[in-house]
């Protein structure tokens, strides 16, 4: 029968943790993603639609008679709207592996073919026929390497068909050779950069979630080291001292006994040391706890003004410390705002430590919840004073905490 200790049966029944939601400043860095990406689809998908204008003009001035007109312009705006969905899937595959879906790509390269086809014909321009193929290619995500050279390769074969239109009695437009050929130059490099901003920000945006992971992992993993060691340690005295002790008594009880007396004092030895430990933790100086009140909120999405005193680290930090990340916590919950503002500055005897962030319209004003009740007991042990400003636009939670109130604890 196995034995279940009251650690292990805690272990194993204890319940799941809930999932957090995320943070109004988590919220607002996703939507202004979401918002970049929109922004980047419409810019390539706009100046598409440019070109079929331009392309429209150069057949009303070769066909007045409006069938070759309607051809380019309908069929242009049915193959902007195809290049959506070259877009859309180069959004989704940015965690995919190489090689091109060509299955769920296949009705835009229909299109665009067909399109080239029937306007490049109607128009007697080879240019034409071969950009929204071109502009296929152009907009498929190709491994790292690839893409600049497909550009490159695109905007080449629309130069030197742009250069046999001109040369064609069929295009004979009164138009300058130039506009064409700048417009073929464009489409590519545009559409290239626009799509290269977008990776720059999506490996931006990871690499500060990343480095966020990779902070928290690297603290976790020296903490765990330094209770490993420490226990490890005493863990292994208390089983030599207690194999000794279940030697010596049946044959020297007082011998045995003084071993038992010592493996206690280990014992005691082994809390003291964690109690020490995690007062080491706890003891951050005052300075970076600022500084990583601040970090926190700007990576939250915040724009944060800090306005910290140079002598901070004198600060009372076992009074102030937890009321900083108290408060911190309190306005990544509650705050649903975009701006923040930390303060920390002596006033003759004493500190005074401010925090504030703007109010969305219509949030609930009072949210003090248990963790403003617990900074407020805190502050009176420090002999200190709390106020809690509401007002219509900003909530702000100033502290003031004598300055010796750290040798008075």
């Amino acid at each position: 029968m196995t034995c279940v200790t009251p650690l292990s049966w805690e272990r194993e029944f204890r319940p799941a943790p809930p999932v957090a939601d995320p943070t109004p400043g988590s919220r607002q860095l996703a939507r202004g993603i979401t918002a970049t990406w929109w922004y980047t689809a419409s810019a390539v998908v706009f100046f598409e639609l440019m070109l079929v204008v331009a392309w429209t003009g150069i057949t009303a001035a070769v066909d007045l008679r409006g069938g070759a007109i309607l051809v380019v312009a309908i069929g242009g705006v049915l193959w902007c709207a195809s290049t959506m969905l070259l877009l859309a899937d180069y959004r989704s595959r940015i965690d995919a592996g190489p090689g091109i879906a060509w299955g769920r790509l296949a009705v835009p390269f229909l299109v665009a073919v067909a399109y080239g086809l029937v306007a490049g014909s109607a128009v007697g321009s080879w240019a034409l026929a071969a950009m929204p193929v071109a502009q296929f290619f152009v907009l498929l995500r190709w491994p790292r390497g690839i893409r600049m050279r497909v550009a490159a390769t695109a905007t080449l074969l629309l130069v030197a068909l742009t250069v046999v239109d001109s040369t064609a009695r069929g295009l004979d437009t009164g138009l300058p050779f130039w506009l064409p050929a700048v417009y073929a130059v464009l489409l590519p490099a545009m559409t290239v950069s626009s799509l290269w901003w977008w990776d720059v920000l999506v490996t931006l945006d990871r690499a500060r979630a990343s480095e966020a992971k990779l902070a928290a992992t690297q603290e976790r993993l020296r903490v765990a080291t330094d209770v490993h060691d420490l226990q490890g340690h005493h863990l292994q005295v208390i089983a030599l001292q207690l194999e000794l002790a279940e030697r010596l008594l049946p044959t020297d009880a007082e011998a045995g006994m003084e071993q038992l007396r010592a493996a206690r004092l280990s014992v005691d030895e082994a809390r003291q040391g964690t109690r020490d430990l995690a007062t080491r933790f706890r003891s951050v100086p005052l300075g970076d706890e600022l500084a990583n009140a601040r970090d926190l909120l700007t990576a939250a999405g915040l724009t944060v003004e800090a306005v910290i005193d140079p002598d901070a680290d004198a600060a009372p930090g076992t009074a102030l410390g937890p009321v900083i990340r108290e408060t911190t916590t309190n306005v990544l919950r509650h705050g649903g705002g975009r701006r923040a503002r930390l303060q920390l500055a002596r006033i003759g005897d004493s500190w005074r430590y401010e925090i504030a962030n703007d109010r969305m319209p219509g949030a609930p004003l009072d949210h003090d919840g248990s963790g403003l009740e617990g900074v407020r007991r805190r502050i009176e042990e420090a002999h200190g004073s709390l106020e809690v400003r509401r007002d219509a636009d900003e909530f702000a939670v100033v502290v003031t905490v004598p300055s010796q109130s750290e040798e008075g604890r």
